[in-house]
């Protein structure tokens, strides 16, 4: 960012920048060009702007359009707009997202392009719900209890929320950022006191810090990750949250057993197109190939984990079956010995629209982030 450009000026320009990711496929199918210079025409034209007057090269402004823009600009593109440009997703993924959404589809990639909420996780280890809730509706936040997460608030999209990190509140650990369908997931390992934890994929700990609270931090979990540097933000995290049961594996799981395992496995954050929609532009069949692999690998590790009668949790951030109910289903057909426990059942709080055979949420459906939750029971030997 420009020196001279002010914090007015840096806000305005990144809601352009989200402006243009969120609308990347329409905008340039209509200056049939992606450029970044069309892309950033075409935000102007759409919100009605003048885009001479934006576009006249005096001071920081943009130099004047060529001949080829302005062409562009007169013009209609010609023949029907197909699907994927028309609801702002990668061609490639036209047939995926059909099969994994059905007769969903327009209206949830339409949810898609809407500004997402900003969701906390209270931490029960160091406050209540009601009281951080309270404390921040007192400040002016536009604050809710999430309708499905016990544990949840849920603040309107507005600016000034970039203050929350920096709120006492967050410094002190009564609050994590968590979406709502992230927190349920993790509800879903149903993880008790005193119990052996392996968080695989584990990250910065986000999972982590969660399990700990439903377990009141007593027991123990191991966060495992190949990326150190992601692990090395769990300790001040913990720290922050009053949590003392997390330790930290880097590379692959011990060979040991756990009561249960939960798996964020690496995905295509499908379902998080409405806070990161760079991520749809940068996805490719060659990296979706890659992540599917990643999964079932990740599966295999988890599964050897489990100790007899225990549980294993496969989630992802993703909307696309083929990263979801496919990788279980291969899973299932080599591992006969794991058996898939209804996630309806093992649900106790209100009721969630995608909660029964597996846990599947969405922007349209739950309003939250997109995700995805199977839970695997090991069968004891007889």
């Amino acid at each position: 960012m420009r020196r001279y450009a002010g914090s007015k000026d840096r806000a305005a320009v990144a809601e352009r920048v989200y402006d243009v990711l969120r609308h990347r496929a329409s905008y340039g199918w209509r200056m049939q060009s992606e450029s970044p210079r069309a892309l950033a025409i075409a935000s102007v034209l759409a919100e009605g702007g003048d885009v001479d007057a934006l576009f006249d090269g005096a001071g920081y402004g943009g130099k004047p359009l060529d001949d080829a823009e302005r062409a562009a600009l007169n013009a209609s593109p010609q023949g029907e707009i197909p699907r994927a440009v028309r609801l702002e997703f990668p061609a490639f993924l036209d047939d995926e997202l059909a099969r994994s959404l059905g007769a969903t589809l327009e209206s949830e990639m339409t949810a898609m392009l809407a500004r997402a909420p900003v969701d906390l996780r209270v931490n029960t280890l160091k406050a209540s719900r009601g009281d951080v809730l309270a404390r921040l509706r007192d400040e002016g936040f536009e604050a809710e209890p999430t309708p499905y997460s016990p544990h949840g608030i849920r603040i309107a999209a507005r600016d000034g929320l970039a203050a929350l990190r920096r709120h006492a509140m967050f410094e002190q650990g009564l609050f994590e950022f968590q979406d709502e369908a992230a927190q349920i997931a993790a509800q879903l390992t149903l993880a008790k006191s005193g119990e052996r934890i392996l968080d695989l994929a584990a990250g910065a700990g986000g999972k982590a810090l969660a399990l700990a609270a439903e377990m009141d931090n007593a027991g123990e979990i191991l966060a495992c990750d190949i990326d150190a540097g992601r692990l090395m933000q769990i300790g001040p995290r913990a720290t922050r949250a009053g949590v003392s049961i997390i330790t930290t594996h880097h590379g692959e799981p011990p060979a040991e057993n756990f009561d249960a395992v939960f798996i964020d496995a690496p995905c295509s954050g499908s379902g998080t197109w409405r806070r990161q929609p760079e991520q749809k532009w940068r996805l490719t069949p060659a990296r979706l190939a890659e992540l599917m692999a990643i999964q079932d690998a990740l599966l295999e590790q988890g599964a050897a984990c489990v100790a007899p009668g225990g549980r294993l949790v496969y989630a992802t951030c993703s909307l696309l079956a083929c990263e979801n109910e496919d990788r279980i289903a291969a899973f299932c057909a080599k591992h006969p010995e794991f058996a898939l426990q209804p996630a309806a059942e093992a649900w106790s709080g209100a009721p969630i629209p995608g909660m029964s055979e597996y846990f599947r949420a969405s922007p349209l459906a739950t309003g939250t982030d997109g995700f995805f939750a199977a839970i695997l029971v090991h069968r004891r030997a007889p």
